[in-house]
């Protein structure tokens, strides 16, 4: 995969990267108008979805045509065919089981994980594209990967060594990162993968080691399953000396990536086609674009996915889009990602999000990582019940911290919270999936 590419070029696969948007427009249709009518013929849930709403592949010739007459899905509708009719894959398989090299899920931290079927060719489709990524962080053939040795969505493993990069197994899971120091310091790994609660672990670490020599080797490290506060990547990369490389979710469609500017998550859109809605719209009538930098909802279709590809899929996540070419010169579209459209909590009808509470709890010494979750059963509650983690090492008297937060959360947004403080470890072990923590939860 790596051929014969240039050490110090910028880009992987410059000609796909950095491809003019009308070329990329063009491609993305001539791929939608192949999709709509393989989808349909392969898949059970799509035909009977647009039968039930008259669109036929026939009918589909441009992306507006696609646009116009394809429904939206939601995970919910994929779950209750899944329910209904008893299909593992919910109805989206396009191929015979036996022709599947593997299945793998989702974290699971909004609901069930979802499966997906996966054809490899010299790399998982997840990690296809994600290796423009890696290159652009600094990894290059002979460069030792630390790497744990599996994942949920895949193992990495086969992206790194097409790469051309050396794989170093190393259990990197939660608990495990004094393991991890001591691996890095024995072998002097380029690169190293780690998921947000990692991170928090690393913290109190650093209370106890010289984290900066142990990542000395890196080039980079990437972070993903929750955004990191911005007092904790500053802590990163001015303490510890590692340059984060955060990556998220593009719709389950893949993954996005910030490049070295750090300014917006990349969506490789030679593999998905990406629109941003209203939020709320769509579901039962219309729906309607957001402006180009506005929050909006994130829709995604796989472009690259002939094994179960999602069409027209409503992520729930909120997102600003933009097209516009990034610094780094590349112009695939970007993406911030502002939060999902279900965090939102009223509290006796004033708006409360997560953002505001996020930044009263990372001003506090002792919760700078930014742990919390908000406790409700509803939507709309009467009390704002909040269960934050703190530091002990950092903390003397938790009275005081539960005072300062209290008047913190009110002043960013208006409410008066009622806290549950617990250690950062204890509420770390309430986690309900094997990669993310949740922000907002029932009990």
């Amino acid at each position: 995969m790596v051929g014969d590419r240039d050490p110090g070029d910028r880009y992987f696969e410059p000609q796909v990267e950095t491809m003019p948007r009308e070329e990329l427009r063009a491609r993305q249709e001539e791929q939608v108008v192949e999709l709509v009518e393989y989808a349909y013929a392969n898949s059970a849930f799509y035909r009977e979805l647009w039968d039930e709403h008259g669109a036929h592949p026939r009918d589909i010739r441009t992306l507006d045509d696609f646009r116009a007459r394809i429904p939206f899905i939601t995970k919910d509708m994929v779950r209750a065919y899944r329910a209904r009719t008893g299909d593992p894959f919910g109805g989206l398989l396009c191929v015979p089981v036996e022709e599947l090299t593997s299945v793998s899920s989702s974290s699971g931290t909004t609901g069930d994980p979802e499966f997906f079927a996966e054809i490899w060719q010299d790399a998982p489709p997840l990690v296809t594209a994600q290796v423009r990524d890696l290159w652009e962080l600094g990894l290059r053939p002979g460069d030792r990967v630390l790497s744990p040795p599996g994942t949920f969505r895949n193992l990495m493993d086969p992206g790194y060594q097409a790469l051309g990069a050396v794989v170093i197994e190393v259990d990197t899971w939660m608990g495990k990162m004094h393991e991890v120091v001591e691996a890095l310091r024995t072998y002097r790994p380029a690169y190293l993968q780690m998921m947000y609660p990692q991170m928090v672990e690393l913290e109190h670490l650093a209370e106890k080691t010289d984290l900066r020599e142990a990542f000395s080797s890196l080039k980079g490290a990437s972070c993903a399953g929750q955004p990191l506060s911005r007092k904790m990547r500053e802590r990163i990369r001015d303490d510890w000396g590692i340059d984060v490389y955060e990556y998220t979710s593009a719709a389950d469609t893949g993954t996005a990536w910030e490049c070295r500017e750090h300014d917006g998550f990349h969506l490789w859109e030679d593999t998905v086609f990406a629109e941003c809605v209203e939020v709320g719209e769509g579901r039962e009538g219309g729906w309607r674009d957001v402006p180009e930098g506005d929050l909006g909802e994130l829709v995604a279709t796989d472009l690259d996915n002939r094994a179960a590809p999602l069409i027209r899929y409503r992520s729930e996540d909120l997102v600003r889009l933009s097209r516009d070419t990034c610094g780094c010169g590349r112009t695939h579209a970007r993406m911030w990602v502002a939060g999902r459209s279900g965090d939102e909590t009223l509290v006796q009808g004033r708006s409360v999000v997560l953002r505001d509470i996020w930044q009263a709890v990372e001003d506090q010494p002792e919760t700078v990582a930014g742990v919390f979750q908000i406790v409700r059963d509803r939507r709309e509650v009467d009390e704002l019940r909040l269960r934050v983690g703190y530091d002990p090492a950092l903390t003397g008297d938790v009275d005081a911290l539960a005072g300062r937060l209290t008047e913190a959360v009110r002043t960013r947004t208006g409410v008066k919270p009622v806290l549950d403080l617990r250690t950062e470890e204890d509420l770390l072990k309430t986690m309900t999936s094997v990669a993310k923590f949740p922000r907002v939860v029932k009990s």
